[in-house]
């Protein structure tokens, strides 16, 4: 992945966010919809991948209008395949959600990488979570104490997130000292610690996300971690607010 990362050219990296975005709603889908939605289900990557290309060129008068059709598109879809009619406003609701979870926040990914230093801005960006993820469970292991979120994650401590947001922070410092010393320390690890909640919470609301499905895992792609919607949670809101961050401070 690293490998890609470096050496990709743009359009390589576009391609591979594609297929990433196609494979992630994919699984959501599946989680999501019914059984017999099985046409709705892949006509929801096509335009959920779709709708990634207007936003990655920056073409965004295109984009809301795409996004327009694919509204109408699914509701014509849904007006003529209802099935059980007290089901159709959940699950076309859920359809379209699919677009907003998945589609572009990893649209955005493609914008962070189109960025001055946007190889570095990525490779910060899962550095970031994924020491927020280990230091999250090393500390929960051995120190956590107090349940972070029963219901919806009851393996999670609140030593354990402390952990995590350390982590991130830890991240943006190293960065800043190796392969990002144009960002500025300060801006670097705040957008570190604001980026570890974020991390954290939309790990959170995946979890969320499984249960009310009734699944364990979004998927079976990678052994013993699940699906790749299991290994995306932390980052899919973790891309826009690096990617604004970059916009806003200028760094």
């Amino acid at each position: 992945m690293i490998a890609f990362i470096l050496w990709a050219p743009p359009w390589g990296f576009f391609c591979l966010t594609y297929a990433v975005a196609g494979w992630a709603l994919y699984e959501y889908y599946a989680m999501a919809l019914a059984a017999g939605r099985s046409m709705e289900k892949y006509l929801g990557i096509v335009a959920g991948i779709g709708l990634m290309v207007p936003l990655v060129l920056g073409h965004y008068a295109v984009f809301v209008g795409c996004l327009i059709a694919s509204v109408f598109l699914f509701a014509c879809v849904f007006l003529f395949r209802h099935g059980a009619i007290d089901k159709v406003s959940g699950q076309l609701a859920l359809l379209l959600f699919g677009f907003i979870y998945i589609s572009i926040p990893l649209a955005h990914l493609a914008l962070l990488r189109s960025q001055p230093h946007g190889i570095q801005w990525v490779l910060l960006v899962l550095m970031m979570v994924m020491l927020n993820d280990t230091c999250a469970y090393f500390t929960g292991t051995f120190f956590g104490r107090r349940k972070l979120y029963p219901s919806v994650s009851p393996k999670k401590s609140v030593e354990g997130a402390i952990g995590g947001l350390g982590g991130s922070v830890l991240a943006a410092g190293l960065a800043h000292l190796t392969f990002a010393p144009w960002a500025a320390l300060v801006p670097l690890l705040l957008l570190g610690l604001v980026v570890g909640v974020i991390a954290e919470l939309g790990d959170l609301f995946e979890s969320l996300l499984k249960r009310s499905f009734g699944v364990k895992d979004s998927g079976t792609l990678i052994p013993g971690h699940g699906g790749i919607l299991d290994r995306l949670d932390s980052l899919m809101f973790a891309f826009p607010l690096t990617y604004y961050f970059i916009l806003i401070f200028q760094v």
